[in-house]
């Protein structure tokens, strides 16, 4: 189960697709998908009520990534007493992470921020982290693929040797046994918000010791010819697809099973030379239906969607017995934002892919009559899962008819 997030909206007009069912008729910005047709669904009408103002003024742009997988309303706040609510990823990954190396992973091509202020009044936590561990603690996403590499299979298989690997695990786990001790001394001292925040960061050293000590009783063997990547590489397009590379490896080695890619946080001024796109993403989401600026916010969108379709190509290249990696998978693609004129939060841009051993039947356009809670989709997907879960914060049932 992968969540992959495009960020700022897209032009609808060239997005959204004409007719229902398994005929409907392919977009423009949709036609880099046209080979997988029948790997995957549109599926029109989700909405995230909480990523909607409801008395906090502006900031959809934090709300939207916040929201987009936890369905709940972000405290505004730029302090460190962030709140949101847990993410469906690690609603999974609590009941299922025990099963593989990594309980989830996280990717992005941003980095990494948790403090200070981003968007009107909100922390950069909320418009830079899709994850969420608990309400108050993101799990940090990672942009070099080199360290993604590194926390999948270690240093042996990033090009050390043994002992040196033996090594520097022993180092790490006494580093985090001093740390450990050091922190806990303060605990009498600490008032009860910051004893709050020091218990999540004992949550956090304790998901590295059982991750060190997964790596240690959970060995893997990588498939032959993959190579180490040398780092952040030059191009958007060549770091994105780096980055499925390394959640496809994830899948073929079962190191994790549920990843979540911000591809860009919302409110990206990445710029798109590469395509003919010099101007900032996020400026020229606010188009004021420009033609020019519509016209180049399609070449965005088909740029992302390109990059989608490389990955599902990936996905069902790779062989499981009879069936490929994505038929045994789920994979959502979409963003918070639907026109970014507007801030939108309804009508999201969402693709679903893959067929979840049988359980989905893709090849069709979903045409909701109603808005429904995007969070409906994720509680569907759970059950899939074979995970346990009442709701994901707004749902309201478990979304039929997929």
């Amino acid at each position: 189960m992968a969540f992959l997030y495009i960020p700022n909206g897209v032009n609808v007009h060239k997005w959204n697709v004409k007719g229902e069912g398994a005929g409907y008729e392919l977009s423009p910005t949709l036609q880099p998908l046209a080979g997988l047709r029948n790997d995957f669904s549109v599926i029109s009408n989700l909405a995230h009520d909480k990523a909607e103002s409801n008395g906090d003024g502006a900031g959809d742009h934090a709300r939207a990534t916040a929201t987009f997988l936890t369905g709940c309303q972000a405290k505004k706040t730029a302090g460190n007493d962030i709140r949101i609510g847990q993410s469906v990823d690690q609603i999974a990954a609590s009941q299922l992470g025990h099963l593989t190396r990594l309980s989830s992973l996280e990717l992005s091509t941003d980095g990494d921020r948790s403090s200070g202020k981003c968007d009107s009044g909100y922390s950069c936590a909320y418009q830079f982290n899709l994850s969420w561990k608990t309400e108050s603690m993101p799990m940090a996403p990672e942009m070099d693929p080199r360290l993604v590499f590194e926390r999948l299979f270690g240093t042996v298989a990033a090009g050390g040797n043994s002992a040196e690997a033996q090594r520097r695990m022993k180092y790490q786990k006494s580093i985090l046994d001093f740390v450990m001790a050091d922190a806990k001394s303060l605990q009498k001292r600490l008032s009860g918000n910051d004893n709050r925040k020091l218990d999540e960061y004992f949550s956090s050293v304790r998901d590295i010791e059982q991750r060190i000590q997964k790596s240690e009783t959970m060995k893997v063997v990588l498939p032959s010819g993959v190579q180490v990547p040398a780092g952040v590489p030059s191009t958007t397009q060549e770091h994105i697809r780096l980055m499925f590379d390394l959640l496809l490896l994830a899948f073929q080695t079962d190191s994790t099973r549920i990843a979540t890619f911000l591809l860009a946080h919302d409110g990206s001024n990445r710029s798109f030379p590469e395509i003919g796109v010099p101007d900032s993403h996020h400026n020229i989401s606010h188009h004021q239906n420009n033609p020019e600026k519509l016209e180049k916010i399609a070449k965005i969108d088909q740029f992302y969607v390109q990059q989608f379709a490389y990955f599902l190509e990936r996905m069902k290249a790779s062989k499981e017995g009879d069936k490929s990696l994505l038929d045994t998978s789920m994979i959502v693609y979409g963003g918070g934002i639907s026109d970014g004129n507007a801030h939108d939060h309804d009508r999201l841009p969402v693709l679903v892919a893959g067929r979840a051993n049988g359980t989905l039947n893709p090849g069709r356009h979903i045409a909701l009559k109603d808005k429904v809670p995007m969070t409906n989709l994720y509680l569907s997907m759970l059950d899939r899962m074979g995970v346990n879960a009442e709701r994901v914060g707004d749902s309201t049932g478990v979304l039929q008819g997929i």
